[in-house]
């Protein structure tokens, strides 16, 4: 197997996606794969599509296979087949072959590509779902090559430039928007974080640095919202039992668990509402599929954002770091050259493959509604 042109190639390594950059979360939901069903996922890939090798990836921002097809061009009708309640992602998918998808990947987990410039956790993730596919016997001798030339390219980018000093996580710019929402203190503020997973975890981390007092960490498993809970001075509580009840006395709601399906409807935020005599609420829902329904924006002194209402806090943290690109594209250039070399023997070129440029879509920013503290 090689990246080299031939008469007779049977074999294209590929990477076929969607992002925040090319569809909003209304369409990313419809093809968000869960961190348990990946290896599944991607087992049922290489049978139907005749893949010989396959990861799949997805975090809120992004869902991307990866893989080795029998011949150029398959890589949109691998994604799409992913794709669920018969929504068309054909339009949002961006498609790399050959040598432009290891670029793409090395991009992506140097947090290049991601929506918070020089972010960290792509990496973990990255890392996550190749050895899920790892374990699953669905990589080979390419993809492995290729994963883990990603994974010392992060390292590189992270010692030797300063893209990710300050560089800051989904939560974190989910704070710091709702800083400016509440005039930049959130120190009398009662925040609640629903979900308890790593995504939960980096909020509480972020509030904790910030010396906020009051927080409640709401999960169904009261085990693990304790265990972090316990670890930054907040209080646990059962979602299932008491996170609407609770949620009365929070004026900052941070959601991002990994449910397929809403965990706040409109009923329940009415209900929350009628006990709070006018005090604005302000609802970040992060996840992808979404935690909050739509809908419960209608309510009068709710103020919902989704991840994709981010946008104008994350351009500001950009400018701050756009010097450090040149120096980390240097980088990824210099390892995607390097693999290359390995994969294609010396006297082989890679194959440049035409691609669908990743048009950043429009995205309609905050805010929605003005809230003020009460």
């Amino acid at each position: 197997m090689n990246f080299i042109r031939t008469t007779n190639q049977t074999s294209v390594p590929f990477v076929a996606g969607i992002s925040f950059k090319t569809a909003p979360v209304e369409v990313r939901e419809k093809i968000a794969i869960s961190q348990h069903a990946l290896a599944c996922t991607g087992c049922q890939l290489k049978v139907q599509m005749g893949l010989t090798e396959v990861v799949v990836l997805s975090t809120c921002n992004r869902v991307e296979i990866y893989g080795v097809a029998p011949k150029s061009g398959m890589a949109e009708s691998v994604l799409s087949s992913v794709s669920r309640g018969g929504v068309d992602v054909t339009p949002y998918i961006y498609a790399h072959e050959n040598d432009d998808a290891a670029r793409h990947l090395f991009s992506v987990v140097s947090g290049l590509d991601s929506m918070v410039l020089g972010e960290t956790e792509i990496a973990g993730q990255v890392k996550g779902a190749y050895e899920k596919a790892h374990q699953a016997k669905l990589t080979g001798s390419v993809t492995n090559r290729l994963f883990q030339k990603a994974l010392q390219t992060a390292k590189a980018i992270r010692s030797k430039t300063q893209i990710q000093r300050g560089a800051t996580s989904v939560g974190s710019v989910a704070l710091q928007l709702a800083e400016k929402i509440f005039g930049n203190s959130l120190a009398d503020k009662t925040v609640m974080i629903v979900g308890a997973g790593k995504m939960g975890e980096a909020c509480v981390r972020h509030l904790s640095k910030k010396g906020i007092k009051s927080v409640i960490v709401a999960n169904r498993s009261i085990e693990r919202a304790q265990k972090l809970a316990d670890e930054f001075g907040a209080r646990a509580v059962n979602f299932m039992d008491d996170g609407i009840a609770e949620m009365r006395n929070a004026d900052i709601v941070i959601s991002s668990t990994g449910c397929p399906e809403t965990v706040l409807d409109r009923d329940d935020v009415a209900a929350v509402m009628q006990t709070r005599r006018n005090r604005p609420l302000v609802l970040i829902d992060i996840a992808v599929p979404r935690d909050i329904d739509p809908n419960v924006q209608e309510l009068e002194n709710v103020f919902l954002y989704d991840i994709d209402d981010l946008e104008q806090i994350v351009q500001e943290n950009v400018r701050l770091r756009q010097q450090e690109i040149d120096a980390c594209r240097a980088i990824v250039e210099q390892h995607t050259n390097e693999l290359m070399a390995k994969l294609t023997g010396p006297v082989g070129k890679p194959v440049k493959s035409s691609r669908r440029a990743e048009q950043k879509i429009p995205i309609l920013v905050m805010p929605r509604g003005v809230a003020c503290a009460a």
